[in-house]
């Protein structure tokens, strides 16, 4: 069973803003499955469905960012679904806007929703694909994650959807580090 999580934080007021690439990407991802996230259980909306031969569960945690890892722990414990077979997508400040990154494992970097999932898990050994969202250092970072994407941004990220919707099919194919090699250059 996988479990894939895209991070953000729940309500009309942030739905387009740059911390709310993990919702962005997995509501893509859910759409070109036909499948629409839209159930509740454990403070998160998830849908369960079998993809790629194999049952997945799409979650996209309602705690807001910072208690992220209390929606995913619960998933993890009731539906007994292995860390390795998790995948995490978040927002990252370090990259540039539509750069994509695969980690196996690390620190949060500074993310408040990783670090959360870290706390509940009781691990960093994890995998996670990171969003670049790039960083504008003349505004306040809290400031700069809950601002509006930019229309040229957008188009940035629209682009990016379809790789990103692949790369996940293939997270089910590939061993971690050939999914790496493949995506981690574009």
């Amino acid at each position: 069973m996988k479990l894939i999580v895209g991070l953000g934080n729940p309500g009309k007021e942030y739905e387009n803003t740059r911390h709310n690439m993990g919702f962005m990407f997995i509501d893509e991802y859910a759409k070109s499955k036909g499948v629409e996230i839209n159930k509740k259980k454990f403070n998160g909306l998830y849908i369960d469905f079998i993809n790629n031969g194999e049952k997945t569960i799409l979650l996209k945690p309602q705690t807001y960012m910072n208690l992220s890892g209390e929606s995913v722990r619960a998933f993890v414990d009731f539906f007994k679904i292995d860390i390795k077979d998790i995948l995490i997508i978040s927002d990252d400040l370090d990259m540039p806007i539509g750069k994509i990154k695969l980690r196996p494992t690390g620190s949060s970097g500074g993310h408040n929703g990783l670090k959360n999932i870290e706390l509940h898990l009781s691990t960093q050994e994890y995998k996670r694909l990171k969003i670049g969202i790039s960083h504008n250092k003349e505004v306040d970072t809290k400031d700069y994650v809950l601002g509006n994407i930019s229309k040229e941004n957008k188009q940035i990220i629209e682009d990016l959807k379809k790789i990103v919707n692949n790369l996940i099919d293939d997270f089910y194919k590939l061993d971690f580090d050939k999914l790496m090699a493949k995506y981690n250059h574009k």
